[in-house]
Order: structure tokens, then C-alpha cells, then sequence
């Protein structure tokens, strides 16, 4: 071999090592805040247990997303849901997301929802709300909350699929 064909292969095995290392590199930056624990969705039973972990003082004194500005005129300083002393919160799962929901003196109302993979929330109003696939614009899931016994359920409808 001539000289210049080995500097040629070196250079090459140089830039292929070095495109490699960063891309290695790179990958480790992104896969860190990927898979780490804290990025892990919530199940049902933990939302549940978060919210019964909650401390009934700041339940109370926090003001909710939506809810009227302070006195003072100045927004809300936290995104957590204001909610009476003796109204529990329950998670609700559907095929389309888990909604969070309480009822408060005899009314249903949404607190969150939030959508599975696959899907995204289409719709909140009130007590009725609406997850879409983001696949097939068609495929929903539209329900409602009532109150049953003084706790929040679920009644589906128009069932998935339904364009309505």
C-alpha cells in the first residue's frame, strides 16, 4: 500500500470513531431524561394515593387553574385545584386517558384529564369531557361524570368510535 492510501483509511477510521463517540454521547444526554424513574406515567391507584396523601391545609388554601384571581389581582401561584374540606378527589380510567374528577355538593366536576398514549384530550367542559386518537380522528371517547353516593363515576357516551 502507498502512503496515501493508508493516511485515506486512517482519516476515515478517524471520522467513523468520532461520529460514533458523539452519537453514543448524544444518545446518553436524551436517554437520560427519557427513562428516567421520574418520567414514568402515573397509574390510577397512584393518583389515587398521591391524592389522599395530599395535606388537607394546602388542599384548602391552594387556588385552582381557571379560578378567579386573588384578591390582590395577581394570578394564581400554584396549578393544584382548590377543593372544600370533605370533597375527595377519584381517578377514573377510561380507554382513552384517567380522569380526575369530585363531586361537591351533589355535582360532578373534572378536576384533570389526562390522555393515554395514542390519544389527546379533545374536550372539558363542566362534567363532560372528550379524548380523540391521534391516529384516527374518528376513534373517542366521550364520557360523563355523575356523582353516585356522594363519589364520582363514569358514563360513557356515544362509545368509541362514535364521530358525534
Amino acid at each position: 500500500m502507498n502512503r496515501r492510501t493508508l493516511l485515506a483509511a486512517a482519516g476515515w477510521l478517524s471520522a467513523a470513531i468520532l461520529a460514533v463517540a458523539i452519537g453514543i454521547a448524544a444518545l446518553s444526554v436524551i436517554g437520560t431524561g427519557l427513562t428516567t424513574p421520574e418520567n414514568k406515567p402515573l397509574s390510577a391507584a397512584d393518583v389515587d394515593r398521591l391524592l389522599r396523601e395530599q395535606p388537607a391545609a394546602s388542599r384548602s388554601a391552594s387556588q385552582g387553574v381557571g379560578s378567579s384571581p386573588s384578591p390582590s389581582g395577581s394570578p394564581p401561584t400554584s396549578p393544584s385545584v382548590s377543593r372544600p374540606p370533605g370533597v375527595a378527589s377519584k381517578a377514573l380510567v377510561t380507554r382513552g386517558g384517567t380522569v380526575v374528577a369530585r363531586c361537591a355538593a351533589g355535582q360532578a366536576e373534572i378536576v384533570t384529564m389526562s390522555p393515554r398514549p395514542g390519544f389527546s384530550l379533545h374536550e372539558q367542559q363542566g362534567n363532560e369531557g372528550e379524548f380523540r386518537s391521534t391516529s384516527d380522528n374518528h376513534d373517542r371517547v366521550k364520557f360523563t361524570v355523575t356523582c353516585s353516593g356522594g363519589q364520582p363515576a363514569l358514563a360513557s357516551r356515544n362509545g368509541g368510535g362514535s364521530d358525534d
